[in-house]
């Protein structure tokens, strides 16, 4: 069977896809499937079993993106095309089956729009997948444990919770007396200028924190997530794909919306700031409820 699979461009919409491409490995052994995405995304399906190509999609001017994409993929007869992006591309190309996603935002959590794609309720998980390379190169980063990662980065500032109180709610679970006692500290953070500038100033009141902003592949994320403890970060890419790989995961909420992109795992926990969703500032979410989520998500050892 063939599979051409057309997802997203941002990380975080892409890692909640991958539920769809488990659900269908797991129902179609032995399947071809062809990923298209964006190229931030790109590494999320790099280690994925059964990939026959992944091809990376650059956006252009005038949507000549889509032209270039149907190029390579016009002459193969698919089985199956499921096209997340609405896009007509489905429809152009040789296929026994189509499902396409919607456009524009829908009351509901993005999952569970993924999942009614193809009637699935409940929708299936997000996963991670990994390589040897990968487990060992986190295994040498993060030896022993356990290990609090922090993400107090996102794509935007409005996401971003005040450094200052990422860096209270860590000293807090790390204390001798504290739900994490003697856990030590790694921060992630994408690459770039502005995630490295709000990493800063968490890195500077932890100097013997492993610094991963910005140095690792996203198969190298997933392995190195995967050894947390605890995931305290932003709504953010990272923060998906922290819950993705199983690791306890606390996701901070203001300017975005849980209800739509709230962490989708097994022991995930959206906290979101005082005020109507999405028009809440970060700044409206105190630390005391940061640290009393965490605290009971790590007392609570069965999925959340």
């Amino acid at each position: 069977m063939r599979i051409l699979f057309v997802t997203a461009t941002r990380i975080g919409d892409a890692v909640l896809s991958t539920g769809l491409l488990d659900h269908l490995l797991r129902t179609h052994p032995g399947a071809r499937i062809t990923v298209a995405c964006g190229p931030a995304a790109a590494g999320i399906f790099a280690r994925m079993p059964g990939l026959e190509r992944l091809i990376v999609v650059t956006k252009q001017p005038l949507s000549r993106h889509w032209l270039g994409l149907w190029a390579k993929v016009a002459f193969t007869r698919w089985d199956l095309v499921v096209d997340l992006r609405a896009s007509a591309l489905a429809w152009m190309v040789p296929a026994r089956r189509r499902l396409t996603g919607k456009g524009g935002r829908r009351p509901g959590h993005r999952l569970s729009h993924l999942g009614a794609l193809m009637g699935l309720s409940p929708p299936p998980l997000p996963v991670t997948w990994t390589a040897p390379q990968d487990e060992a190169r986190a295994a040498a980063l993060l030896p022993g444990g356990p290990w609090l990662v922090v993400g107090p980065t996102a794509n935007w500032a409005g996401k971003v919770w005040p450094a200052d109180r990422f860096v209270q709610v860590t000293r807090a679970l790390v204390a001798p007396d504290g739900a994490l006692a003697g856990a030590r500290i790694a921060v992630l953070g994408g690459p770039g200028a502005e995630e490295r500038a709000m990493a800063a100033p968490v890195l500077a009141a932890f100097p013997e924190a492993v610094d991963l902003v910005g140095s690792l592949a996203l198969p190298e994320v997933a392995a190195v997530l995967r050894r947390a403890a605890l995931f305290l970060g932003n709504d953010s890419g990272l923060m998906h794909l922290a819950a993705a790989a199983g690791a306890p995961t606390i996701g901070l909420f203001g300017r975005s919306s849980a209800a739509e992109y709230g962490p989708s795992g097994p022991r995930a926990v959206a906290v979101e700031a005082d005020g109507p969703p999405m028009d809440a500032p970060m700044t409206d979410l105190p630390a005391s409820r940061v640290l009393a989520a965490a605290e009971r998500l790590l007392a609570n050892r069965v999925p959340a």
